[in-house]
């Protein structure tokens, strides 16, 4: 394999983004550690930064190849060269990014619980975990997966601000996707009987326009009323009982809303 380092470099990155069989290439990227000897700077791709780019060109057989395969190596920390390498769980924070579900369910099934509760980019300096940036970028699929797989809707960013307050300061900033903010909400709600958050007090300050944006049960529930609805309720009680490495299995077995079936 001819050429520069940045042209083979090049060619791998074009190979994944068009969703070339597996072995070609891993042949590719074996080939290029005889061939890139003279480049000082970086002589192949790893497992870990293979997947980065299966990630992002959405290559399920390729990230499920390199999971299966190399197991810890595939969620190990990528190189430099790479973007978010300084996010403490980069390939999750990366399909949560380009909403890759499918593989961001396998990212889950292979890692634990503590691993997507973690910040997010140290170059962003906010802290954020997966769950935020979800929120943030109303991916509401994600949420639910997130969620379903053990990250804490608790969580808290450097400035105290966890999941739900990141989807009212959204519906406080604007009426665009009011309807994906609210499904975001809903299924954050399902997992977070314990309502602790930053903007409460805002709440309570700003009644008539936040029950008017909420819905007033809604609204009741969130400042601390009333109790959740009988639905809401009973669903945090299920959901809280099915087993994470099972869940949507179970889920779908259960005579529940589809909203709460993403994939």
């Amino acid at each position: 394999m001819g050429g520069t380092c940045d042209e083979r470099k090049f060619s791998f990155y074009q190979a994944v983004k068009q969703h070339e069989p597996v072995q070609m290439l891993e042949d590719m990227r074996y080939m290029e550690i005889f061939h890139w000897e003279e480049c000082s700077h970086q002589r192949t791709y790893t497992p870990s930064e293979a997947l980065m780019y299966a990630i992002v060109h959405d290559h399920r057989a390729y990230a499920q190849y390199l999971v299966n395969e190399f197991s810890d190596g595939a969620f190990a920390m990528p190189g430099e060269n790479v973007c978010c390498s300084h996010s403490s769980a980069p390939h999750l924070a990366l399909a949560v990014h380009y909403n890759r579900k499918e593989i961001m369910a396998l990212i889950l099934q292979e890692t634990s619980w503590s691993y997507m509760n973690r910040g997010e980019c140290e170059h962003m300096d906010e802290g954020r975990t997966p769950l935020h940036m979800a929120c943030e970028l109303l991916h509401s699929d994600a949420v639910m997966l997130l969620l379903a797989s053990g990250a804490s809707p608790q969580a808290e960013d450097r400035d105290g601000m966890t999941p739900l307050d990141l989807i009212l300061e959204q519906l406080r900033a604007s009426k665009v996707n009011t309807r994906a903010k609210m499904l975001c909400l809903e299924r954050l709600l399902m997992f977070k009987p314990e309502l602790r958050f930053k903007m409460k007090s805002s709440l309570k300050n700003d009644p008539e326009y936040w029950s008017n944006v909420l819905g007033e049960e809604t609204f009741n529930y969130l400042v601390g009323r009333t109790p959740g609805t009988l639905f809401l309720l009973a669903m945090q009680t299920i959901l809280a009982q099915l087993p994470s490495h099972e869940f949507f299995k179970s889920l779908d077995e259960l005579p529940v809303p589809v909203f709460l079936k993403p994939l």
